[in-house]
């Protein structure tokens, strides 16, 4: 009864005074989402769905296998892919990864399209990004880079692409700590952001 009742569930919401639907699939599959958004619409034939695409799906496993099981049905020769570890990244190259990865990155449009997706969006990706990216900076940092794991990973990059963050304090807020400083002690102020902080290397 799980999709019968999500489906009654997002119409009787959108009868009492919900704008916006938010549905949660076992899989980013159009299809599946596409027929509960089309049983909804039935009823409620403007319904909105705001979408999860969720770092809690295995993407990359949940693509080969949608592909995988697309060319069982067609008939293709699958004879050099076992289903259950097409996660391996022995296939990382293959014609079947190729493809899954060609359905991810349109995933967004063809929801849209075919699923009546009003939003994407995605839940704690700054979570795994930050991890990830930490994880990375760790190893060269404790490892052969040393501090060239900092600098040319991250520091660099900020300053290449007009990150603002590369000027830290200044995001958080000395500028306006020596407002406050100044007001106070005027020229016996003691800044944080003055013109000799170490920020203005950055220019």
């Amino acid at each position: 009864t799980g999709e019968d009742r999500c489906v009654l569930d997002c119409i009787t919401s959108l009868q009492n005074g919900a704008d916006l639907l938010w549905i949660e699939t076992e899989k980013p599959h159009v299809g599946q989402i596409g027929g509960m958004v089309n049983r909804i619409r039935e009823v409620i034939p403007n319904a909105k769905l705001v979408y999860n695409n969720s770092p809690s799906f295995n993407w990359t496993l949940n693509f080969r296998q949608q592909v995988f099981d697309a060319w069982a049905e067609e008939g293709k020769d699958l004879s050099a892919y076992n289903r259950d570890n097409l996660m391996s990244v022995e296939y990382d190259e293959s014609e079947l990864s190729a493809e899954a990865d060609r359905r991810i990155q349109s995933f967004q449009a063809d929801a849209a399209r075919e699923a009546g997706i009003f939003h994407h969006l995605i839940t704690l990706p700054t979570y795994h990004t930050a991890a990830l990216s930490t994880d990375n900076l760790a190893k060269e940092y404790f490892g052969e880079q040393g501090m060239l794991g900092y600098v040319a990973g991250v520091q660099r990059k900020e300053i290449r692409q007009g990150i603002a963050c590369v000027k830290h304090q200044n995001m958080a807020g000395s500028d306006m700590g020596d407002d406050h400083k100044e007001y106070f002690a005027g020229e016996a102020a003691l800044k944080a952001a003055g013109e000799d902080n170490t920020m203005n290397q950055f220019g």
